[in-house]
């Protein structure tokens, strides 16, 4: 099965970019309500995951922090714990479930490295509940 069946194309993510900063990173995750968020650079390539406890240990590392001060701190300076793994657009079934086994989305980049979309892991878990569903349903 091709994986873009699952695909949630990049016009309808969330995503920002590695040089936004704090406040803007924040304000985006918190109208979204995501936990985790895709981070591009400028030229659209996929570079990393955001995650809330990504920021909360970078907040961590700036004192007296208040939101005027947030929109001088770059993302992009901001360790990040790990980063979601992405596949390329034509990665098998096998290659896309492993990888959503430990993340909640497999961001999908195309042949030039840039961000396309992600794959969400309960769009994976639907499709195969539908399946289970059917087989039940025909024994």
């Amino acid at each position: 099965m091709n994986i873009l069946f699952f695909l949630k194309p990049k016009n309808e993510v969330a995503y920002i970019y590695d040089h936004c900063t704090l406040r803007q990173v924040l304000e985006s995750m918190e109208y979204h309500k995501y936990a985790s968020i895709p981070m591009l650079n400028r030229q659209g390539e996929y570079v990393g995951t955001m995650t809330e406890g990504d920021l909360l240990w970078g907040i961590k590392r700036y004192t007296n922090l208040n939101l005027k001060e947030a929109e001088n701190i770059f993302i992009q300076d901001f360790p990040r714990k790990a980063d979601y793994a992405a596949v390329s657009a034509d990665s098998d079934m096998e290659d896309l479930i492993q990888k959503a086994m430990n993340q909640n989305f497999v961001p999908v980049v195309d042949d030039g490295g840039k961000f396309i979309g992600i794959i969400t892991r309960r769009s994976i878990i639907e499709y195969c509940y539908e399946k289970l569903k059917k087989i039940k349903e025909n024994s």
